[in-house]
């Protein structure tokens, strides 16, 4: 064999396992939002019969200060802090299950209105964080995704809970 041909040999075979790392979840097919937008979630996720789908809990953040005054802004912290420590729980459960993000085919996001934002929720502080985990170069998949903005969670100051599907792949 020539050196070029082994050289495309070896292409392939890296690429091909590059692609089975990244996609997880085999034949998953995760359909990108229309028009060629770049936003990071799916327009839609289609997973074949006979997938172990797996239905994740809510998880909320831990405090960013627990010697803060329970409840205040600075015990919680912002959107994107409660954000990156709900991910950072998700991962940990998620990694106990034998699972990863690549595996989220589907997320609900909950949010309250921060009161420093008049009411409104920190949509920019939650993509902040996200984006961390999703549609990176090294975590390419995304889950489709609904967010949405709630009177309040289950204590005072919590700001962010969010919730998982997953497709657990074949072994």
């Amino acid at each position: 064999m020539t050196h070029s041909a082994l050289r495309s040999i070896l292409i392939w075979t890296t690429l091909l396992a590059s692609m089975t790392s990244v996609a997880h979840a085999a034949n998953v097919t995760r359909h990108p939002l229309a028009g060629g937008s770049k936003f990071p979630i799916a327009r839609a996720v289609e997973v074949p019969a006979g997938t172990t789908l797996v239905f994740h809990s809510g998880i909320t953040p831990t405090p960013a200060d627990p010697k803060a005054p329970e409840g205040s802004a600075a015990y919680w912290g912002d959107t994107k802090t409660q954000a990156l420590s709900a991910f950072a729980r998700i991962k940990e459960s998620l990694d106990s299950l034998g699972l990863g993000f690549g595996d989220v085919i589907s997320m609900t996001v909950y949010l309250v209105g921060d009161p420093a934002k008049q009411g409104r929720m920190d949509f920019a502080g939650f993509m902040e964080a996200y984006s961390q985990h999703f549609g990176t170069p090294a975590q390419p998949n995304l889950p489709s995704r609904s967010t949405v903005q709630v009177a309040g969670l289950v204590a005072p100051g919590m700001l962010v809970e969010i919730e998982v599907t997953l497709a657990r792949p074949k072994r």
